[in-house]
């Protein structure tokens, strides 16, 4: 069997993906600089926002990193009082992290970034093309997701808000 690697990256799903991801993030990161947040940090509050009072160990699963790295970041986050840590009352080895409200404040900040950036993204297409563009996006996500029992999608194409980058 002959075995022919496409070479044309602009054409391709996965590259084209990952590099319109990385310019968001960069766009992102670039305009919220001044609000003293990483990345990984302002991440970590995506998640408890919709995952709030989340034990940590199911919150660095739905994050997909080691619980040791969540564990750092919520150390500093914690000192930061952007998040708390409690004892889990039905789990007393277990950690539930809650979001203080220092940082439903800032997430709010974020979130109104994020669809500035969107909007930036989007220039030029229209509303209808947006729409089948997310459309076909969220389907290849449910595809990859199906196909792999393990699958820890943050989340469902229901839930998926539109409003954000």
């Amino acid at each position: 069997m002959c075995f022919i690697m496409n070479t044309n990256f602009d054409k391709s799903l996965a590259f084209a993906i990952h590099d319109v991801a990385r310019l968001l993030r960069w766009s992102f990161d670039r305009q919220s600089h001044d609000i003293g947040l990483t990345r990984a940090q302002w991440s970590v509050l995506a998640y408890l926002l919709r995952n709030d009072g989340v034990q940590q160990k199911t919150l660095a699963h739905l994050m997909d990193i080691t619980p040791i790295t969540l564990a750092r970041h919520l150390d500093r986050l914690e000192v930061e009082s952007w998040i708390e840590r409690r004892d889990d009352p039905d789990d007393r080895r277990a950690k539930r992290v809650f979001l203080n409200p220092k940082a439903r404040t800032v997430i709010a900040s974020l979130s109104k970034l994020g669809q500035k950036v969107r909007k930036q993204a989007m220039t030029g297409i229209s509303p209808e093309e947006e729409e089948i563009f997310m459309t076909v996006l969220l389907r290849i996500r449910g595809n990859l997701c199906d196909a792999h029992p393990q699958c820890t999608s943050s989340t469902t194409n229901e839930e998926a808000d539109p409003t954000t980058v």
